[in-house]
């Protein structure tokens, strides 16, 4: 049977994506073109220049290019739907697509939303429509990843005590892979508590939403495993992360360490995969063959949401398994707003740091460089588009 795939959010050339965006469309776009029985038939974006840039590239007809994404969806019904626009629009959009009737499966760029009770609202509208909800954390079809869960299961480190992370940029837009592949390694077991504090001095706005400018995190899942995390606005290092921790995922085990893209101790190519057993003077790197930031990764992730839509199975980037990464993300910054310990599940609705921000607990310096709000507002005012 063969599928069809379309995209909404095309965005700039790959040549040309500006600041603010990483042509995720065209790695979505070409995902979809290495699976076997699926089509690429549609795009959406509302400024028609790059639809029809993203049209040429593709090879998609001229009256398949359209402005307006539910126009879209009601001429060409897609089986799945690939959705690349901002944050703050992920919402309406999805529960439009999912609500529509007209498609099977949408395919979500992270992370989830800019609020909480969005990103909720968009995981029961799904399972209300019975449609095939997933979110891009690519990550996880890395071999540096597989092969440390791997190392993990097999028992090369004991048992797990403790997973850590560091996020360039902030817990929002990159950790939300940060804390996604920490769910990963600990089975999907949810979160018991949350404390954390964050800073926010200078204005951090990535994909027209606010990020922190630091964060340490520290939290405790219900199998006892903990974790901590710590983010750094202030740049990666050509190493890896800058920070606190110094790799971007680390597993402390009862036998020994995991490092997956250490900073390396000074190498000038750090190994994206190390080991240290317990009684061992040195780490012993491990030989993968993709480490977390090839593209490839988002070919794999589409190929598995495709094909989860004609097995049935559970996706890999499941709706729920996005959720929880994202619940310990808002209770990290509602840890903040209240400055205490937060127990789970979080019940609120809001984005705290945005809340925060908003009423002057946190008073960020805009900067001298305002590129990103042009960004923020046309993503804000985007709600029947790409």
């Amino acid at each position: 049977m063969t599928r069809t795939a379309a995209v909404i959010g095309t965005g700039a050339e790959p040549e040309n994506p500006g600041r603010d965006g990483y042509a995720m469309a065209y790695h979505h776009a070409t995902g979809y073109e290495a699976v076997d029985g699926c089509d690429l038939v549609a795009c959406a974006d509302v400024v028609r220049a790059n639809a029809e840039a993203f049209a040429d590239e593709f090879g998609l007809r001229d009256d398949r290019v359209f402005e307006d994404y539910e126009a879209m969806l009601a001429a060409v019904e897609p089986d799945v739907v690939s959705v690349c626009v901002p944050p703050a629009v992920h919402a309406p959009i999805v529960i439009d697509c999912v609500r529509s009737g007209l498609v099977d499966a949408v395919h979500c760029e992270k992370p989830m939303a800019e609020t909480y009770g969005d990103a909720r609202l968009m995981v029961q509208e799904a399972a209300r429509h019975n449609v095939q909800l997933t979110f891009n954390h690519q990550r996880r079809f890395s071999d540096a990843v597989r092969t440390a869960k791997e190392l993990l299961d097999d028992g090369e480190i004991g048992s797990l005590e403790r997973v850590e992370f560091a996020a360039p940029v902030g817990i929002f837009d990159y950790g939300s892979h940060s804390f996604d592949l920490c769910n990963y390694f600990v089975d999907e077991t949810v979160g018991e508590w949350v404390l954390a504090q964050v800073d926010y001095r200078e204005e951090n706005v990535q994909f027209g939403s606010h990020n922190e400018n630091q964060a340490v995190v520290c939290w405790e899942y219900e199998n006892g495993v903990t974790g901590f995390g710590t983010s750094d606005s202030g740049g990666e290092s050509e190493g890896g992360p800058t920070g606190m921790v110094d790799c971007h995922n680390r597993l402390i085990g009862t036998e020994g360490t995991i490092e997956i893209a250490p900073s390396g101790d000074g190498a000038d190519e750090p190994p994206a995969l190390r080991i240290r057993r317990t009684g061992d003077a040195s780490w012993t790197a491990v030989d993968v063959a993709d480490d977390l930031h090839d593209w490839t990764l988002v070919g794999r992730a589409i190929a598995d949401v495709v094909d989860c839509l004609e097995t049935g199975e559970e996706p890999e980037l499941g709706a729920q398994n996005a959720l929880t990464a994202t619940e310990l993300i808002f209770a990290a910054w509602e840890s903040s707003r209240r400055r205490g310990r937060v127990d789970l599940p979080l019940e609120i609705d809001d984005n705290p740091l945005a809340a925060m921000v908003e009423s002057g607990a946190l008073a960020p310096d805009p900067g001298e460089d305002d590129s990103d709000d042009g960004d923020a507002k046309a993503g804000e005012a985007e709600t029947k588009g790409a």
